[in-house]
């Protein structure tokens, strides 16, 4: 017997346990009753997003000032590494706008075209923050190191001075908003380690410490012994950590989009959950999917000890929606699809 909860029975009540409790409802109609804890739950998430915003926007700084360095820096020299370099500031100064733009409407209320909300927006935006890194970064980076082999120029000392004092400031610069984004992980829960905007401005922070880094060896090595192919090879091995990056936060992002899973951890806790609960028989399947940085789906399919009626199930659908919120908060979007164990006699 399929009854209540997303019941395939089309004769039959049809029940929500989300967030609101468990209530009968329309086929097309969505649950969007709050709850008692619902406000402090969204002033948590909103504390962390300025927490967040804070960080992208020391990041968007530096990288505004580096770049402009760079430029000059780079164009006065002719430094072929430190041009990437500017190139590399100016992407990841594009990718903190997206960043920010992310911030703001990941946290959109949910409506009728949207129902679970816009939580995945963060991936999205995540995404095009990685497409932007590979394109404006890893391929300027390339055609820079190959411009310098074509064109085999030597800089001037001076040249290679204002270079190398232009790199020494931005890695300060660079790693300042480092530190800042490696603090807020560190004071963070474990939820701070997911968020999609935080990993990008780590990433970009932590590529563009080793990215200064890189060419200021390439430039010295230049310098010492009058061979382009070091500052060249510094462009290329920029152009590659800043690909790298790229396919690594767009892999991420995309999964994300997709559909991705909780945890194995999670899931194994509330299947723990559902199993410990003296009505059901057997839980038949369990799903989640990821609908956002702190916000989540649970579908569960289980069978009933037989003798159960309609009201008694009511009950036993709320108690356990409950359960699963009060052990996982984040479990905004609950759908049970209960079935009944056929007797054993």
């Amino acid at each position: 017997m399929t009854a209540l909860v997303a019941a395939h029975d089309d004769a039959r009540p049809r029940t929500w346990t989300g967030r609101g409790g468990t209530r009968r409802l329309s086929r097309e109609e969505p649950d969007t009753t709050p709850t008692h804890g619902e406000g402090a739950q969204q002033r948590e998430k909103g504390k962390k997003d300025g927490t967040t915003r804070t960080t992208v926007l020391v990041a968007l700084t530096a990288n505004l000032i580096i770049a402009v360095a760079k430029a000059v820096g780079g164009l006065f020299s002719g430094s072929p590494a430190l041009l990437s370099e500017a190139a590399h500031s100016v992407a990841d100064s594009l990718n903190e706008v997206f960043l920010l733009a992310s911030l703001k409407r990941s946290r959109k209320a949910a409506d009728s075209r949207h129902p679970f909300g816009y939580g995945k927006e963060r991936y999205f935006w995540a995404l095009l923050a990685a497409v932007g890194i590979f394109v404006m970064g890893g391929c300027f980076s390339f055609f820079q190191g190959f411009e310098a082999l074509r064109s085999d120029e030597n800089e001037g000392s001076t040249g290679y001075i204002i270079g190398l004092v232009v790199l020494g400031v931005s890695l300060i610069a660079e790693g300042t908003s480092l530190a800042r984004a490696v603090l807020q992980l560190r004071a963070s829960k474990k939820g701070a380690a997911e968020d999609p905007t935080l990993r990008t401005v780590l990433a970009e922070d932590s590529t563009a410490v080793l990215g200064v880094l890189l060419a200021m060896a390439g430039m010295s090595l230049h310098w010492i012994t009058g061979n382009i192919v070091w500052e060249a090879s510094a462009s290329f091995a920029i152009g590659l950590l800043l690909v790298y990056i790229a396919y690594r936060l767009g892999s991420e992002a995309r999964g994300q989009l997709i559909g991705e899973a909780v945890d194995e951890e999670t899931r194994d806790r509330i299947r723990g959950l559902l199993g410990e609960q003296p009505e059901i028989d057997n839980v038949a399947a369990l799903l989640t999917m990821k609908l956002g940085l702190d916000s989540a789906l649970v579908a569960a399919r289980v069978d009933l000890v037989p003798g159960m009626d309609s009201e008694r199930v009511e009950t036993v659908c709320v108690r356990i929606k409950k359960a699963i919120t009060k052990a996982w908060p984040e479990a905004d979007q609950v759908f049970i699809d209960i079935t009944e164990a056929p007797s054993r006699d």
